[in-house]
């Protein structure tokens, strides 16, 4: 078998421990590092001594990262190998084989490295999916304040869309502070929540007690950090994407798209496409598109792989949003397939039509311009027209067709 690199390392990689191999000829040594700083020094040294021309690590959870950040400071070439396309042999695993199989396969060229962004890319992925975890935990938070109003018997979530908005929060400080008169708690409502004054009245008349006030107020206050720790990712995160500001307007065009996805979009997937040879490539490596998996002429489940999960959800929420869009192209291709293939599936195809667009968008510089709610209808034009002559005619008329010429 050919040999790519005379001289590689495979790493092993554990929260506690690195197991290193590194492949010199025939020679072949093995050693054990720990993974704090001044341990990870030492084995940087070790492989920069023995000349190493590439190091390969599985990509285990996070704990590749300091490695990875260390070998790139060095200049040391290095790649990250998905875990499962270097299984060693089943009945001959430990940490030594582990490292030494992957030391030999690096050797003889069969390992193919994870897309690894930039650093820059990276402290900016890193912040953006914070912010969405944050966003996730004041959604949690303002399900968990919504119970204890409903334990207090206040309905003000069946009446105000949304319980965090200014005229409900207003209503909320006020119940806190012990005001349980619904005739001034509606006047803090705010415009067209107004016209809802007898319904609000209904729903605020409760029975609060004391405990109540006191986790709602420790509610409202956690919630009250949150908006200010997302506004300050907010802040943090427009000043790294200024560079990238005619890429985010261009993805905020699309419909269902808005600032903040086209904000993760770019910093999961980047702006150089030529990472990705196609957008299929860019689909199964988000894990948007279906498996394969046939044997004997059999094509078994095609669900989706796992891919990027945050890259994943933004785009299935974009596509949701896009299906209750009116009259554009991807909210009629969502309609056809959920009303075939369910829901969740429609938002998965729209989710990936979603990325492809994005994909063109930001290696050709273009811009988005919808096909229409049409589209589907004009491109089987003949199809429409022939059975509907079909159904007439099997109805007993005689149809004559003339196609209208615009002027």
């Amino acid at each position: 078998m050919e040999v790519i690199y005379e001289r590689c390392c495979g790493l092993d990689v554990h929260k506690d421990k690195i197991v290193a191999c590194i492949r010199s000829g025939n020679r072949k040594e093995t050693r054990t590092f720990g993974t704090v700083t001044e341990d990870l020094l030492l084995l940087i040294d070790w492989i920069k001594s023995e000349g190493c021309q590439m190091v390969a690590m599985e990509s285990t959870g996070s704990y590749w990262k300091p490695v990875y950040n260390l070998l790139e400071m060095e200049g040391i070439p290095a790649m990250v190998v998905n875990a499962q396309h270097i299984k060693a042999v089943p009945g001959r695993k430990t940490d030594v084989t582990d490292s030494e199989w992957i030391a030999d396969l690096l050797k003889h060229g069969l390992l193919k490295g994870s897309y690894i962004p930039s650093r820059d890319q990276r402290e900016l992925k890193e912040l953006v999916r914070y912010r969405r975890s944050m966003i996730d935990e004041r959604a949690r938070e303002l399900n968990r304040l919504q119970k204890v109003l409903e334990g207090a018997n206040i309905k003000l979530g069946s009446v105000v869309s949304d319980i965090n908005g200014v005229s409900a929060r207003q209503m909320l400080m006020s119940m806190i502070q012990g005001n349980e008169d619904v005739d001034k708690l509606v006047l803090f409502a705010k415009g067209k929540m107004r016209e809802k004054t007898e319904d609000l009245k209904r729903a605020l008349k409760g029975m609060m007690g004391e405990h109540q006030r006191m986790i709602l107020t420790r509610m409202m206050e956690h919630i009250n950090y949150l908006d200010g720790l997302i506004e300050g990712l907010d802040e943090e995160i427009k000043r790294r994407m200024r560079p990238f500001e005619e890429k985010v307007a261009a993805l905020d065009a699309i419909t269902g798209v808005g600032e903040r996805s086209a904000q993760t979009i770019i910093a999961e997937i980047g702006i150089d496409m030529s990472t990705f040879p196609s957008a299929r490539h860019l689909a199964s490596w988000a894990g948007m598109c279906p498996g394969n998996n046939e044997s004997a002429g059999k094509k078994k489940s095609g669900k989706t792989r796992k891919g990027n999960n945050t890259l994943r959800c933004t785009l299935v929420e974009c596509a949701k949003a896009a299906g209750r869009s009116k009259n554009t192209y991807l909210s009629e291709q969502y309609k056809r397939l959920a009303a075939r293939r369910g829901r969740n599936r429609a938002a998965v195809a729209v989710g990936h039509s979603i990325l492809t667009i994005a994909y063109y968008i930001l290696r050709d510089n273009r811009t988005f311009y919808d096909l229409g709610a049409d589209y589907f209808e004009k491109r089987k034009k003949k199809d429409i027209v022939r059975r509907a002559v079909k159904r007439l005619e099997a109805l007993g008329y005689k149809v004559t067709i003339e196609e209208e010429i615009s002027a």
